[in-house]
């Protein structure tokens, strides 16, 4: 072999190699910051190993950080209301973080102090009202999915009558719930969701003392829930009672465990980090991702005993989240008999997001 011919093929062989790397980079979706090594802080109500709402977005923030190439701080264990979340922030800024995550509804109000006294810092928000110039509010348009589950929930249930075990009302939780109805109600007019408050995020025993109260009261045959743990479907399930449920799908349950609505939180984080290091943060107020639009919300895999006309319809209504906001159009009255959207409207994202304080037609809160 000569030497040109041995050059050419080590330029070929060097040209394949470097095709090779490239191709691998795009269908992967990573994305190279070799400039700096970004820190990003994420602050937690429990530990990041609770197998629930915080272990979800611990893992997502995890995975989307090794991705991407950022360094990650946790704090663990910050009550909500406390004061605890200022705190958190200043020690997080201290160890070098220009990103925080706040993985909880109320932290970005009660944090509103120190977020405008650190511009620098980029702030994200779990379904915040807040929002400023270094404050995004981030979520996914969970009542999408909770509308799907209100489906299945009005074609399987034989009483007409559902429970609904929730944290607290707030405009988060209030838009679920009336989604959820409104997904009910469209297939079964006659239904009703009986929603009964535990005043907490993580309480088994409150969680499970509102379960007693819905069956006490009422003859609901499913149970759903906004709580960060799964215990009112384990509750149910080991009752022998149809459960629909919420974060993502428990391993275990019988059948009786018909689907969930489920997040997706690394497809979420790694969209919002990414703009971060991208130097893109904060150019919105609001991330709002739906179930068309993304991969962050969608049900889980059904039960057997969820029949197929029922899979259909779901579908069906899936499908119709591309031509935009349906579920909050239309004639809509609220359970005062108030007329809250006329027959031409549409309830416009401002009222979804700080606004819902009030209940469709069809939910009864139990005292």
């Amino acid at each position: 072999m000569n030497n040109k011919s041995g050059k050419k093929i080590l330029i070929i062989s060097a040209v394949a190699v470097f095709l090779l790397v490239i191709a691998v980079i795009i269908v992967s979706g990573k994305d190279i910051f070799p400039d700096k090594k970004h820190t990003v802080g994420l602050i937690l109500t429990s530990t990041k190993d609770d197998n629930g709402w915080n272990s979800m977005h611990y893992e997502g923030v995890f995975s989307a950080c090794e991705q991407l190439g950022a360094k990650l701080i946790v704090k663990e264990n910050i009550a909500e209301g406390t004061g605890d979340c200022e705190k958190a922030i200043e020690e997080l800024i201290d160890n070098g973080a220009e990103m925080i995550i706040l993985s909880s509804y109320s932290y970005p109000l009660e944090a509103k102090e120190i977020i405008d006294r650190n511009p620098s810092v980029s702030f994200y928000g779990i379904s915040s009202e807040y929002t400023s110039n270094n404050m995004t509010s981030y979520f996914g348009r969970m009542y999408q999915a909770r509308y799907l589950s209100g489906i299945v929930a009005g074609m399987t249930t034989e009483t007409n009558e559902i429970g609904y075990v929730a944290a607290m009302p707030n405009n988060e939780v209030n838009r679920g719930i009336n989604a959820f109805t409104l997904g009910v109600k469209s297939v079964n007019p006659d239904a009703k969701v009986y929603v009964k408050w535990t005043d907490s995020w993580d309480d088994a025993e409150k969680e499970k003392e509102a379960v007693n109260k819905i069956l006490s009261e009422t003859d609901a045959d499913i149970l759903t829930y906004h709580q960060n743990q799964h215990n009112v479907a384990e509750t149910a399930d080991s009752m022998g009672i149809c459960s629909i449920g919420y974060n993502k799908a428990i391993e275990g349950l019988s059948e009786k465990y018909l689907t969930a609505a489920v997040w997706n939180w690394e497809s979420l984080y790694y969209q919002i980090i990414r703009e971060f290091m991208l130097g893109k943060a904060n150019s919105v107020d609001h991330h709002w991702y739906g179930i068309i639009d993304s991969e962050v919300i969608g049900l889980s895999e059904y039960s057997p005993l969820v029949s197929e006309e029922t899979k259909k319809t779901v579908e069906a209504a899936k499908a119709k989240f591309a031509y935009g906001n349906y579920i909050f159009s239309g004639k809509i009255y609220d359970n005062q008999g108030n007329l809250r959207c006329d027959e031409d409207e549409m309830i416009s994202d401002d009222v979804l997001l700080a606004r819902m304080d009030w209940y469709v037609d069809g939910v009864v809160i139990l005292e």
